[in-house]
């Protein structure tokens, strides 16, 4: 798969929209993780925690390969390799094979860890774009706060100055700070969550030896596949050899005795 580099305005917009999607897909995948991992634990001892287990690995898988290909769309960059293991055979015996994949259980490893970026992210998110938008726009809105000795704004809770114009032109000057920070805050906690699912959800040395022992069967059947071509060939061409003799010599000894008949007959 190709991938390219986007705009920094559209990367922006799509970098924000992770961080905030990322608390109610974080919220989900923390639940389904921990309760999948608790009810299949235990009720292990009764055998029907093993499908339990088996279906929250799967859920794990599933959204570790969605959470890869956001991750490698946002920056046009890919993730290093993963593998999974193939699962051989059929019913129970499958399912219980499926327990043994390292790979799953470090998807579902991040199902759980990731939920604390998450909601960093989202704050974050919220703050230097929310925050920062009501900051520059203060003048239109912040007439209508109540003022007095109960309600104080910022800069006068810092500072002891109670004065309406002070305090807009404060806001406005932290509200522009916030937004022309905010896309590299937004895009440091997406840094964060890539390299958290750089941790867990590649294997760069799995991947290289399946990658690995894959070249070396397709050697192998190669050579397989060879030998049995020249072990074919070689079988074939003796007997090719004969029949093209045999035919030879048939041919010459009908040819010398018609020509010694018509020599007799001649005489």
């Amino acid at each position: 798969m190709s991938y390219s580099t986007p705009p920094a305005a559209g990367r922006f917009r799509r970098e924000l929209s992770y961080l905030l999607r990322g608390l109610p897909v974080g919220i989900v995948a923390f639940t389904v993780a921990v309760t999948g991992f608790a009810l299949g634990l235990g009720t292990l001892v009764i055998v029907g925690g093993i499908p339990v287990l088996a279906g929250t690995l799967r859920a794990a898988r599933g959204m570790a390969r969605v959470e890869r290909r956001e991750l490698e769309a946002l920056p046009g960059r890919p993730l290093p390799p993963h593998h999974y293991r193939t699962t051989g055979g059929t019913g129970l015996g499958r399912v219980v094979r499926s327990l043994a994949e390292p790979q799953s259980w470090r998807d579902l490893a991040h199902m759980v860890l990731a939920l604390p970026l998450r909601v960093a992210g989202f704050c974050l998110a919220v703050v230097w774009t929310v925050g920062g938008v009501g900051g520059v726009l203060f003048v239109a809105w912040g007439w209508a706060l109540p003022r007095g000795e109960d309600h104080q704004g910022l800069l006068e809770l810092m500072t002891g100055n109670d004065s309406y114009a002070g305090e807009a032109v404060f806001m406005t000057a932290v509200g522009a700070l916030l937004l022309a920070t905010s896309m590299p805050v937004v895009r440091g906690m997406v840094a964060l969550n890539r390299s958290l699912a750089g941790v867990l959800l590649t294997n760069r040395t799995a991947a290289h030896r399946a990658a690995v022992a894959a070249a070396a069967r397709t050697g192998t059947a190669t050579a397989s596949a060879g030998t049995a071509g020249t072990t074919a060939t070689a079988g074939a061409d003796p007997s090719a050899g004969t029949t093209a003799t045999t035919a030879t010599a048939g041919a010459d000894a009908t040819t010398g005795t018609t020509g010694t008949t018509g020599t007799a007959a001649t005489v």
